[in-house]
């Protein structure tokens, strides 16, 4: 596979152009948005992500179908399928929703807590609690 069959592959798997920059295929001027890119560099063939303005390559190829390939397989995996809930899963989510809530809203505290911290302090320690840290 060359870039052009790859572009023509991406397009047929309505994987949107925003997606990947690739040279000679890709059309017009490229958004800001985050994208894969895939470029021949010193006779060897690169993947990558260009993110923030800023490249970085995520695999070297010494060819460019078995780049055009990997690059490929990345834009067209959905993930594994959804597994289905379980009947008590089911229940428990209508039964208990202000509960799952409460949950979710003390999770999200611990993890915007853990960020600030990191910020702040550098790099965090796990110290087993299951409350939120009082805010400063």
């Amino acid at each position: 596979m060359d870039r052009f069959q790859l572009c023509q592959a991406l397009r047929a798997a309505g994987v949107p152009d925003a997606y990947y920059e690739i040279p000679g295929c890709t059309p017009g001027p490229r958004p800001v948005a985050d994208r894969y890119f895939l470029e021949e560099c010193g006779g060897r063939w690169v993947v990558g992500i260009h993110e923030r303005g800023s490249r970085e390559v995520l695999e070297r190829f010494p060819d460019e179908d078995r780049a055009c390939r990997w690059l490929h397989d990345r834009l067209t995996d959905e993930g594994p399928p959804p597994v289905p809930a379980t009947p008590e899963e089911i229940d428990a989510l209508l039964h208990d929703s202000d509960g799952i809530q409460r949950r979710a809203r003390e999770e999200f505290e611990r993890a915007l807590a853990e960020s600030r911290r990191r910020t702040h302090e550098g790099p965090a320690v796990d110290d087993g609690r299951t409350e939120p840290p009082p805010r400063p």
